[in-house]
């Protein structure tokens, strides 16, 4: 840039330093720079992301076991509280027995 000799020493500095700051700016503002802000933001970050990716799977991987135990437990429980019915079936059936049992000793006793 030619120095204008009209223009005062300092205004041709001033207009000096706002040109170089201009060409500093856009050069820190280009695109590739901007990319390799990018890339290593994403070099530093991707580590960290992928442990948190992987820890995010194992707890899922956790949390799906524990969830299939309890819905098996339930289905268990459920299958005991179903079951109540022929559970009492059989109590009456053995309480039929015992008494016929008890009816078949006194008889045998009487005949004696």
């Amino acid at each position: 840039m030619p120095l204008l000799p009209a223009l005062g020493t300092q205004r041709q500095v001033d207009l000096l330093t706002d040109k170089f700051t201009e060409s500093v700016y856009v050069l820190a503002n280009e695109p590739s720079v901007a990319l390799y802000r990018l890339q290593e933001h994403v070099r530093r970050s991707l580590p960290e992301l992928a442990q948190h990716k992987a820890d995010m799977q194992r707890w899922e991987e956790q949390s799906q076991g524990a969830i299939y135990t309890v819905e098996y437990a339930c289905s268990a429980v459920k299958s005991l509280m179903d079951s109540s019915v022929y559970f009492r079936s059989v109590e009456g059936l053995l309480k039929q027995a015992i008494s016929i049992r008890d009816h078949m000793n006194n008889s045998a006793q009487g005949h004696r």
